[in-house]
């Protein structure tokens, strides 16, 4: 038993989709979020910067002493995820990519074509591919980046034609072209927009790696003994710049039950250190 926090952090917002699914299969669970709002977006920048703001923001969340640290964010799990296991080796780390990539390798074959859409740095590593092919050779992978996602959904622009026209740009020959029959949503943003994928490719079949990787986390902390019973304490959502559109996807997400989530807004500048 440990009532530690959980640690989860982010580019920005998109993070905070994992965080929904996680409360409702592990409600005694308590969590210490950080979205780095003020240098989104991640998946348009240099792989050295993006391991440089990985690293200060794991430094805090272990500052913070917290019991696991989950990489909610597809560009930092695909160019960071080892070397911060490397640095912090006393408590757990897990990446969001290795667990989707197990739920396509253990639910799709060789009639399946299955696309990845995601961030440019996520789509040029290959990460998916690689580890996908790992543990499931037969499955056909395709790959395209969709970078103007989200900077939409970080502005609140999701519920309309705007957002629909774009993710038609990226998707319509992509899934034509590939006959893509699975999309795994490659960015902790999207699942913000997998209502309207829904609804534009209807019978695409969709991975959400923010409700997959629950289950990774609850088996790491079950073997570990690290399983909370109970705590009072409060679910701390920082961010670098605590903006009206990080505290609205937040009520979003939570569908107005924050009150109830015991949630706690709190600015940081990591740069400053307060």
């Amino acid at each position: 038993m440990d009532n530690r926090p959980i640690g989860f952090f982010d580019s920005g917002l998109g993070g905070l989709t994992c965080i929904r699914p996680l409360m409702k299969k592990l409600p005694e669970e308590k969590i210490i979020y950080f979205g780095d709002t003020a240098r989104t977006p991640y998946g348009s920048k240099a792989t050295s910067t993006i391991k440089a703001f990985s690293n200060e923001i794991a430094e805090f969340l272990v500052s913070k002493d917290v019991k696991m640290i989950v990489i909610a964010c597809n560009t930092v799990s695909a160019t960071c995820v080892d070397e911060l296991q490397e640095r912090f080796p006393q408590i757990p780390i897990v990446g969001i990519i290795q667990p989707a990539a197990c739920k396509v390798a253990d639910t799709c074959g060789s009639g399946n074509n299955v696309g990845i859409i995601g961030t440019k740095v996520t789509i040029a590593s290959g990460e998916y591919e690689r580890r996908i092919h790992e543990l499931n050779s037969d499955v056909n992978i395709y790959q395209t980046p969709c970078p103007a996602y989200v900077p939409l959904i970080e502005e609140g622009i999701i519920d309309n034609d705007i957002m629909d026209l774009t993710i038609k740009y990226y998707m319509d020959d992509f899934i034509a072209a590939n006959r893509i029959d699975t999309v795994v949503l490659g960015c902790t943003h999207y699942p913000l927009i997998e209502k309207n994928i829904r609804r534009i490719y209807p019978d695409v079949k969709i991975i959400n790696p923010s409700d997959v990787i629950v289950d990774t986390i609850e088996r790491i902390l079950a073997e570990r003994d690290q399983l909370a019973d109970g705590s009072d304490a409060q679910n701390t959502f920082y961010a670098s710049d605590l903006s009206e559109n990080f505290i609205n996807m937040i009520e979003h997400i939570f569908s107005g039950e924050t009150e109830d989530a015991k949630v706690k807004f709190k600015n940081f500048d990591l740069e400053k250190g307060e």
